[in-house]
């Protein structure tokens, strides 16, 4: 049987190509919303961190109607350290709709969230986005979509897919550039008329395949899914299997059962083949589950999500500050909040160590990780990380394998020879240089995963932030050697005081520095950068002896450098294997790991031995 009645689709792109942008017009124009009603720009963007940054994390569903077609739409994140959220949803849909840049064509994630879709057999329309934006090239860049989706091997119906062009902010589409532009009712009908109606058998014992996993502190965990085959009622008894866990096999009841209707969820007795529905109730559930009727307990195929390729560990704060800002400071409330992201969080790995103040904790790349140690903050928890290392593999010999990173940086002539000067020092490989859009250079790099932590803040500074890259996981090589992460050392502060200006003065010849006057600081906290390779000491907290002659009021003519604010990225960049970053609602701080300096000293000189 088929559903004529349903499409469901998945916005997939590079990131900032403008897909959720371009479901909030879907969303506007199927008449979700109010004539009146004030609504914000990237509606499905709900995260605060996502909201600031401007882009998304976590997938999301939406459902439109268009002439008594319902749409299910899935809005994707495009940036790499999120694939695991792209690579799951997909398994619902029946086809994708490609947003690509007009201007900037398709991009490294473009390729990798197309490949994804294309395994899949999945119908693709493309959707040339930002045609109104200066210098764009729809034209050209329909060729290279093209070439893109031969590269990529795809079969002939995926190459004979439709282009829509459209402008998601001004909200209009159009599938030939010379037509009026009125509104999004060109890219509804490529929709219904290209995307195929799911397929079923409702007489089927019923299958359901869970792709995403909702948290709600009143309910639960609640479980997202397609009905693939027969049909999902409330109350109704069925066995929780999985295909990658023989041995997960027990029957559950159906308490609640959603559907997606705009941004809500609706209550609903019973769902058929093609539904994407919602169901709570079930506090094992687990993405990759398949609910399906205890008669026949088939579990549906679903792929093994990409592994995590690096790690940090998270631990109990220990420094002098430590329960001061935090209400959450204990290790029982860091191991619950971690163990509770795995809920959603698919990509992200937690493991407990031989100390039970630490924590492992490994995910995609340092944004998967720096967004939970955001929204961990934010919720009032306070820890220390450690510098984040990649995770080893061994192959056959023992011989050991690192992750390695496909690397694409697209940098104005001037600073192309700085760029590769850089990563070349970090064992990367250049690849391939070919002239850019306008007066840029494309650089492509095999690069250890390795190289590229604690780089992205050097390489704004190095092409004056102009200069765009982009990476995408590259499977496992052979160990390529040393690399030498930071040249400089850090000025560590000598007492436990407040920072006075008179200190910070005398201080600032040696380096770069991280605070200022009034900032509290203790003994082991790294308050600067030394603009040589070692690590020095420095007393800012050094005030000014007075005599008769020498005033207090004379500080105010000493001249201090700002000092340089740091972001929690750039922070978690800059540490060292001997430092730890102090997190908190209020604060960010760098230590050294060690902070009495006479043990310090110590376990350097035996690290050296």
């Amino acid at each position: 049987m088929v559903r004529e009645d349903i499409r469901n689709i998945a916005i997939i792109a590079h990131v900032d190509h403008g897909k959720t942008t371009l479901v909030d017009e879907l969303l506007k124009q199927s008449g979700v919303f109010r004539e009146n009603q004030d609504v914000m720009e990237r509606v499905m963007d709900s995260g605060d961190i996502e909201r600031e940054r401007g882009i998304t994390i976590l997938s999301k569903n939406t459902a439109v109607f268009y002439k008594g077609t319902k749409i299910n739409i899935i809005d994707t994140p495009g940036h790499a350290d999120f694939g695991g959220e792209v690579e799951r949803v997909l398994k619902m849909v029946n086809g994708v709709v490609l947003v690509v840049d007009a201007f900037e064509g398709p991009m490294p994630q473009t390729r990798f969230v197309l490949q994804k879709a294309l395994a899949l057999d999945l119908y693709v329309v493309v959707c040339i986005n930002k045609v109104d934006r200066d210098g764009a090239r729809p034209k050209e860049v329909v060729d290279e979509v093209l070439e893109l989706l031969m590269d990529l091997d795809a079969n002939d119906k995926q190459l004979d897919c439709p282009f829509v062009f459209a402008s998601a902010k001004a909200g209009w589409a159009v599938t030939d550039l010379n037509d009026e532009r009125k509104n999004m009712v060109p890219l509804f009908e490529t929709i219904i008329n290209s995307v195929p109606a799911p397929e079923g058998d409702p007489d089927a014992d019923t299958q359901v395949l869970i792709s995403t996993i909702d948290y709600n502190e009143y309910v639960g965990r609640i479980g997202v899914g397609k009905v693939d085959n027969g049909s999902l009622a409330v109350n109704q008894e069925v066995m929780l299997v999985n295909h990658h866990d023989p041995n997960k096999a027990h029957k559950v009841k159906i308490s609640k059962l959603y559907e997606f209707d705009g941004l809500n969820k609706v209550d609903v007795k019973e769902a058929h083949i093609g539904a994407i529905v919602a169901i709570s109730g079930i506090p094992d559930i687990r993405i990759g589950d398949t609910i399906c009727s205890p008669e026949n307990p088939v579990p549906i195929p679903f792929q093994k999500i990409s592994e995590p390729t690096i790690s940090m560990n998270v631990l109990v704060n220990d420094s002098p500050f430590a329960g001061q800002e935090g209400k959450y400071v204990t290790s029982r409330h860091i191991r619950d909040r971690l163990f509770r992201e795995l809920n959603t969080d698919v990509s992200l790995r937690v493991e407990e160590t031989a100390s039970a103040d630490c924590f492992k904790v490994s995910g995609r790349g340092e944004l998967h990780l720096s967004v939970l140690i955001e929204n961990m903050r934010r919720e009032g928890y306070e820890f220390a990380v450690s510098k984040a290392e990649v995770i080893y593999k061994t192959d056959g010999s023992g011989k050991p394998l690192e992750p390695m990173e496909r690397v694409y940086v697209d940098v104005p002539d001037e600073y192309a020879g700085a760029v590769i000067q850089k990563l070349s020092a970090r064992k990367g490989e250049l690849q391939s240089m070919n002239p850019g859009l306008g007066s840029t250079t494309r650089l492509e790099f095999s690069i250890p995963a390795r190289g590229l932590i604690g780089y992205r803040d050097e390489f704004l500074t190095d092409t004056k932030g102009n200069g765009v890259m982009n990476q995408l996981f590259d499977g496992y090589a052979p160990y390529k050697g040393e690399i030498q992460y930071r040249t400089q050392g850090s000025l560590i502060a000598f007492e436990t005081g407040v920072a006075v200006a008179y200190g910070i003065f005398n201080a600032q010849d040696r380096g770069t520095m991280f605070i200022h006057p009034g900032d509290r600081v203790y003994s082991g906290m790294v308050v600067g950068q030394n603009g040589k390779t070692d690590d020095i000491e420095v007393n800012v907290c050094k005030t000014k002896h007075l005599t008769n002659t020498r005033s207090s009021g004379a500080d105010e003519a000493l001249k201090l450098v700002p000092p340089k604010e740091m972001s929690l990225e750039q922070a978690m960049e800059f540490i060292e294997t001997d430092e730890l970053l102090e997190v908190t609602p209020q604060s960010i701080r760098i230590r050294k790991r060690i902070l009495d300096p006479t043990k310090r000293k110590r376990d350097m000189i035996r690290r050296k031995s």
